[in-house]
């Protein structure tokens, strides 16, 4: 049983990987346009912890990040940590050839911002870094999709299924583990009885 429980965490991880905000193709030389060209590698800074507006920079790292690699292997992708809460919440984007993308460009001069922490962009790439301090993860994702035109992954049939079966035995395992614990609640205060009683019977 515990084999089966360890089976079925691992496949939630996976479904959970596989699908939902984030999950996505970014623009691959071979799909590449003028407009939006490839997507060569990213970057996030954040401070570590949630205060001054760095939650979302921190979901967006447990949530997308996982599922944006999962489906885009080929993308490097970094991550710096800070403990600067004053600091920059930024995710650099690294496109192919000499110039970005209009949207990109438009959206990363909404609000203007530098991150010292991003590596260089390298010859051939062009980098814009977007300012995503205050915003939730949603929100982060929202603008990268605008900003790369990265399709999105919807789940398969057999995705669908999979999560409602976990659903099911999720469902049916919280009675059950209550079961259980009041199984060995009971045995510990039989036990405990017995304690009591054999100390009594040791005072006699």
């Amino acid at each position: 049983m515990v084999n089966l429980f360890k089976r079925l965490r691992k496949l939630q991880t996976i479904l959970q990987t596989k699908v939902g905000t984030g999950a996505a193709i970014f623009p691959t030389l071979a799909s590449a346009s003028t407009e939006f060209p490839a997507v060569t590698r990213l970057h996030l800074t954040y401070a570590q912890k949630i205060d001054n507006g760095h939650g979302g920079a921190r979901h967006f790292w447990r949530k997308c990040l996982p599922r944006l690699k999962y489906h885009n292997p080929g993308v490097s992708m970094s991550v710096k940590q800070t403990q600067d809460q004053s600091g920059p919440a930024a995710l650099t984007l690294y496109f192919a050839g000499e110039k970005a993308g209009s949207a990109a460009i438009a959206l990363a001069n909404e609000r203007k911002i530098t991150d010292s922490l991003a590596p260089a962009a390298e010859a051939g790439e062009k980098s814009v870094v977007l300012d995503i301090r205050n915003y939730t993860y949603k929100q982060i994702w929202d603008r990268v999709q605008v900003m790369t035109n990265a399709k999105v992954v919807n789940p398969t049939g057999e995705d669908v299924a999979m999560q409602q079966k976990l659903d099911a035995i999720e469902k049916k395992s919280g009675p059950d583990r209550q079961r259980i614990q009041a199984i060995r609640q009971a045995k510990k205060d039989q036990e405990r009885m017995l304690a009591m009683a054999r100390g009594e019977v040791d005072k006699v």
